[in-house]
């Protein structure tokens, strides 16, 4: 290892601090009565203060491990960890904001590095999510409503899973054809982002039928097709993988049925069966996989993590009925078994790597 194994771990403890403040403050936004954190905020604590500072420290890591000058990647998730804090702590906004959206930056470079050394599909499709990232963060931090911004945040995630999928999905060896299949979803899924921007409204229909290509695309092409007849962890990833992208179906679906909503509980059916459903469906499969690279810690294997991911889904579908039946008291229920799922998964492979620490030789 070529950095101090603090560093990551110290950057990945300040995700985690945002990831129990953004699930607080949207327990709040669905209609829980809780204690109200004055510089709590939902979705760009989860998107860009979780979600950004764990995949740019995963990058980060990657560069480090290749060379010894890659260490200075580490600087990316650092900004975004200092932004982060700085949101929850209530410093200057101006400031909180400019340190992610300047992390959002070197995200792509980081991501141009790496096409720098090789030209894939699969690092074309990140390069593109990284800049979806820089693109929503440019807006947040010039004021424009969540609304407006929110899609591109989407975009981030779907496109850099997408992208680790696809390299991934060369053990299966595809078709020539279906990389042209995906090269054309993606160029869809473009096209819809660009007319989102204007308020386009046929923009949701586009973006919802690149989503359902994307997941028709992930179900047929993907290795977890293969791995999920294994067992142990192998199971357990593939599962998890498979019912992501079920969702990720379910949400493309959702946006071509609705069209293009801005709030209330349709927009939150929509948003939600992406960014729970699809997007902690991925956390929930590569988490005991990226953590021991990341933080160099294994994590054992138990069966009962099943439970957290059962969970996970069940509560989403009463989440979303509720929203589509304007149920508030199941749309609430749903999200307080999901902020559940979600915290009992964490604890439990905090408790696996402990496990692993115990066993490690002295």
């Amino acid at each position: 290892m070529r950095y101090s194994p603090y560093i990551p771990r110290v950057l990945i403890l300040t995700a985690f601090a945002a990831l129990l403040v953004a699930v607080w403050a949207g327990l709040i936004r669905i209609g829980w009565v809780l204690p109200q954190f004055q510089a709590a905020e939902h979705g760009s604590l989860m998107i860009s203060g979780f979600l950004g500072t764990l995949i740019s420290l995963e990058r980060a890591v990657a560069l480090a491990l290749a060379s010894p000058r890659g260490r200075i990647a580490f600087a990316v998730p650092a900004l975004a960890a200092l932004g982060t804090l700085g949101l929850m702590l209530g410093l200057p906004r101006a400031l909180s904001l400019g340190l992610i959206t300047a992390a959002s930056a070197g995200m792509v470079l980081i991501f141009l590095v790496m096409l720098r050394r090789h030209v894939a599909l699969y690092s074309v499709v990140m390069t593109f999510g990284a800049a979806c990232w820089l693109i929503g963060n440019l807006q947040w931090w010039s004021g424009q409503p969540i609304f407006r911004i929110a899609e591109w945040w989407v975009a981030f995630l779907v496109l850099t899973i997408g992208g680790e999928r696809i390299e991934l999905s060369r053990i299966m060896r595809p078709p020539p054809f279906s990389r042209w299949i995906f090269a054309g979803i993606l160029a869809l899924y473009g096209v819809g982002l660009a007319l989102y921007t204007a308020q386009i409204a046929i923009s949701e229909t586009l973006i919802g039928v690149s989503l359902i290509g994307l997941g028709l695309w992930l179900l047929r092409y993907d290795v977890a097709r293969r791995t999920v007849k294994q067992t142990g962890l192998t199971r357990f990833i593939a599962s998890a993988l498979l019912a992501g992208y079920v969702w990720l179906l379910i949400g493309g679906a959702l946006r071509v049925v609705y069209g293009l909503q801005l709030a209330g509980p349709y927009y939150d059916a929509q948003l939600h069966a992406i960014l729970i459903g699809f997007v902690f469906s991925m956390i929930f499969g590569h988490a005991p996989i990226i953590l021991p690279s990341v933080v160099n810690v294994q994590v054992v294997y138990r069966p009962a993590l099943y439970g957290p991911l059962i969970l996970l889904h069940f509560a989403l579908v009463l989440r979303i009925v509720g929203d589509l039946t304007l149920n508030m008291p199941l749309r609430q229920w749903g999200g307080m078994l999901n902020v559940i799922a979600i915290l009992a998964y964490f604890g439990m492979v905090a408790v696996g790597a402990l496990l692993a620490l115990r066993k490690k030789p002295a």
